[in-house]
């Protein structure tokens, strides 16, 4: 009598985790963030309160200021860009700092998703691309709110979505490697005392050319600055080789920041 052979069960893995998983935590996130999207919403609420207070209502006082090529810009065009390069940052960075660093040190998350065909490094280029496509969303609907306000005049406007997603895949990265880091809750102070000063200085609000020389080198150093460099340029008209060394100078800080994180978060989740 012949045996009855039953259908032959793969043990290969799936797609979504051939790849380390990445696809698989960004399909989990999507699953239990679909009921919270008016968390985005008070996201961008944020960046057009700053608009309106600083770009509008103060510069209806301020006038124009020098922007691109020697060109003076109104004020309220002038700050949209960095608000955007800085809404992108604070999506990224909430992400892979605040969410998690719940996942990892309160709710223990990431010991139960081990467990599965997941890796570690699954796991931290997920969120990296979680945060992204939290920060794209962000940032399209700032834009939006943007062009409604009468700030955009150029179509070169369109390169912020990929230059938002190259800073946000900066600050992503960094935030995942600076929450390893963290012993407490209480440690996030630390990170709002490096946000807050480079938010207030690194142009986001007037011009590198008021600082002095040795202390523009300094501004130039810092993420921000060269996030909003990015997305100014393309957003008052100018394109060109300029965008190289910010573009670059992003792309070095989350690949590096991303090579931390995954030794960093390996130690973490085995010890």
């Amino acid at each position: 009598m012949s045996a009855v052979v039953g259908p032959q069960v793969s043990a290969r893995p799936g797609p979504a985790l051939r790849s380390g998983g990445a696809l698989a935590m960004v399909e989990r996130n999507l699953m239990i963030y679909r009921h919270t999207w008016l968390l985005l919403v008070a996201e961008i609420f944020e960046p057009v309160l700053y608009l309106l207070a600083f770009g509008v209502g103060i510069g209806g006082l301020v006038g124009n200021v020098p922007g691109l090529a020697d060109t003076d810009v109104p004020y309220a065009e002038f700050v949209a860009p960095a608000l955007l390069a800085t809404t992108a940052m604070n999506g990224a960075m909430n992400e892979t700092t605040f969410n998690l660093f719940n996942k990892l040190k309160t709710n223990h998350t990431y010991e139960s998703i081990l467990t599965t065909p997941m890796t570690v490094r699954g796991v931290a280029l997920g969120e990296v691309c979680w945060a992204l496509l939290r920060g794209a969303l962000v940032t399209v609907g700032f834009l939006v709110a943007v062009t409604v306000f009468g700030l955009v005049h150029s179509p070169l406007v369109l390169l912020v979505v990929p230059g938002a997603l190259l800073v946000g895949f900066a600050f992503a990265a960094l935030g995942l490697a600076v929450v390893t880091y963290l012993r407490d809750w209480q440690d996030f102070q630390y990170i709002q005392l490096a946000m807050l000063p480079m938010f207030l200085f690194a142009t986001t609000f007037y011009p590198l050319d008021v600082y002095p020389r040795p202390v523009q080198l300094l501004v130039e150093c810092l993420p921000l600055y060269q996030s909003i460099e990015l997305i100014r340029q393309p957003s008052l008209g100018e394109f060109g080789v300029g965008l190289l060394l910010p573009a670059a100078y992003l792309l070095a800080v989350g690949g590096l920041a991303l090579l931390l994180a995954f030794r960093r978060l390996g130690r973490t989740l085995r010890s």
